[in-house]
């Protein structure tokens, strides 16, 4: 992180952990109830970020991702995912264009990561992938009142989920979200810590923990270094949310995940849980049905974040005739497991 940011935010109230790792404001247990239920601000520097420029790096990107990147432009950003050749997905990513550069944003366990796999295969090709986290200031914005106070602030709002407006040295992106208006806000600092500073009058700041649970409410599936190359894209519901283009040409995985298109039916999706017990359910670990065989696992846990009724907020991939019975987290007699509907449909298909 950098330090004049992170000055800017210590004199907000954030509490860091050892090093540049934000922790929260002071008070994460109503941090969590404000970001569900009001108005929020949350620093993103706990997200990986990386640039692709060069002349090559549309062409480039587009061999290599699962979304038809020629869709990316300065108004309009996507969600892809970045796969082996077996189509299982290393990363999920949101892919922006600012000015002459792509960049991606993805879970920092998994950044340097496909960094190093994406450079494995330039080759000739006139493209430079480096580490951006530190070249923009990035921090999401969440509440009822959310567009008003970017029409207020900027003149303007991103209508529509992926949309993107530009202001000056300011971009503000619409991301998915389950009931209130989500937006992550990028740019320079000299823009930034102004723009915070005005939306922070009617809103409260919060730690990254928070973001994350509203990412999990609206059914975002974020991979993990525990879970690479655990699922398909269609698994964790990327067809749903217009992540993957069935139209492009050839990419790592392509096969697979076209097979599963056209030719079959979908035995796992990603679904949201609510679960029971002490202990926080870790990526990766199992979901079973209760009663069911401790050797044969039903699912697995995507992602999971304290909610504030005391649950455990979380997505897994489960198998679907699973879903329609009552489960565990952790072992056959575990912790309870309860279904929560997603906030978007999902094709029964793939």
């Amino acid at each position: 992180m950098r330090e004049d940011w992170k000055k800017h935010l210590i004199d907000q109230g954030a509490e860091f952990d050892d090093g540049d790792h934000l922790r929260d404001f002071g008070n994460p247990e109503r941090e969590r109830s404000i970001a569900v239920n009001g108005s929020v601000l949350c620093d993103l520097s706990h997200r990986g970020l990386l640039e692709v420029r060069g002349q090559d790096a549309r062409d480039f990107l587009q061999s290599q991702f699962g979304n038809d990147v020629r869709e990316v432009t300065g108004t309009r950003s996507q969600l892809s995912s970045y796969s082996n050749p077996k189509g299982r997905a290393y990363a999920v990513m949101r892919v922006l264009l600012d000015r002459d550069a792509y960049l991606l944003e993805t879970s920092a366990e998994r950044a340097e990561a496909v960094r190093k796999r994406l450079t494995m295969f330039v080759m000739r090709a006139q493209v430079v992938i480096e580490n951006a986290e530190d070249t923009r200031i990035r921090f999401g914005l969440s509440g009822p009142n959310a567009e008003e106070q970017l029409q207020q602030t900027l003149g303007a709002f991103p209508v529509e989920v992926n949309d993107v407006l530009t202001r000056g040295e300011v971009s503000a992106v619409r991301v998915p979200c389950m009931m209130h208006p989500r937006f992550e806000i990028f740019g320079e600092i000299d823009a930034c810590k102004p723009l915070w500073n005005d939306l922070n009058v009617h809103c409260a700041p919060v730690g990254p923990e928070s973001w994350r649970l509203l990412d999990i409410l609206a059914g975002l599936p974020e991979i993990y270094p525990e879970t690479s190359e655990a699922f398909v894209p269609q698994m964790i519901n990327l067809h749903a949310l217009n992540g993957i283009s069935f139209k492009k040409g050839c990419y790592p995985g392509q096969e697979v995940v076209a097979r599963m298109h056209y030719l079959g039916k979908l035995k796992r999706r990603m679904f949201r849980l609510a679960i029971e017990g002490q202990d926080r359910p870790q990526p990766g670990s199992p979901v079973f049905r209760a009663g069911g065989d401790p050797a044969q696992p039903d699912g697995t846990i995507v992602d999971a974040v304290l909610h504030p009724d005391g649950l455990w907020a979380a997505l897994a991939v489960l198998q679907t005739p699973a879903a329609e019975q009552p489960l565990c987290w952790g072992n056959p007699t575990g912790p309870a497991a309860h279904v929560i509907p997603l906030p978007y449909p999902v094709p029964e298909g793939a």
